[in-house]
């Protein structure tokens, strides 16, 4: 893998970088504004937590900017991508547990509403780079041949006198997908061919809905009481 092409190198790592710079970012902005607003869910839950829960996107970061080996860097990124998941479900996971356990008044509608859409938003990101990477092999191979056994059918696949010349899905177009998947909670701009397609999909729609319809309603709720 030492002889890789430089734009397979670009399009594996570095594509993918702004995206989990974004997800970052959000994460930092919520431990910021939990620390200022003295935010604690169930009173045992710090704002460093979310710095916590970041520090698996500075690895990926790093990785994608800095990874050795395509093939190493590619596990790599899925299990810090699966690691990021988990964390996400846990983040979610406490913040229902304080609107379940926690009297409303302790718990005002700004940090329901802050931490539900930094959960929700990084959901989006998140497992817009899971179907970057499982798609069809991942970037590397999806840039070396045709697209033969994609885990996603894109328009343009099964439409090709619609694609533009050399086209092939970038990471902006996973998390499209994914950014459609969330809000609808079912396949809208691509079509899941694969049982782990399917499988990711569902899980990212079954946070979505928990992070969208049960937090931001309460959310809604609380402001307007």
């Amino acid at each position: 893998m030492s002889s890789v092409d430089p734009r397979f190198r670009y399009e594996a790592r570095r594509e993918a970088a702004p995206a989990v710079v974004a997800a970052l970012g959000v994460l930092v902005v919520l431990s910021i504004v939990s620390r200022v607003e003295g935010w604690e869910v169930l009173h045992r839950v710090h704002w460093w937590a979310w710095l916590v829960l970041a520090l698996p996107e500075v690895v990926l970061l790093v990785d994608f900017l800095f990874g050795g080996s395509l093939v190493r860097t590619r596990r790599v990124a899925l299990a810090l991508l699966g690691v990021l998941v988990v964390g996400n479900l846990v983040g979610l996971s406490i913040l229902v547990a304080g609107l379940v356990s926690t009297n409303t008044s302790q718990l005002s509608g700004g940090e329901l509403l802050l931490t539900g859409s930094a959960i929700w938003i990084t959901n989006v990101i998140v497992f817009g780079l899971w179907y970057w990477e499982i798609d069809d092999g991942g970037p590397v191979a999806r840039a070396r041949h045709s697209r033969t056994q994609p885990d996603f059918q894109f328009s343009q696949d099964e439409n090709p006198g619609l694609a533009r010349e050399g086209w092939g899905p970038q990471v902006w177009d996973y998390l499209y997908v994914s950014l459609t998947n969330s809000i609808a909670f079912s396949p809208t701009d691509a079509m899941p061919l694969t049982r782990h397609a399917k499988a990711s999909m569902a899980l990212g729609s079954v946070i979505s809905v928990v992070a969208v319809l049960l937090v931001a309603a309460r959310a809604v709720n609380v402001l307007g009481a």
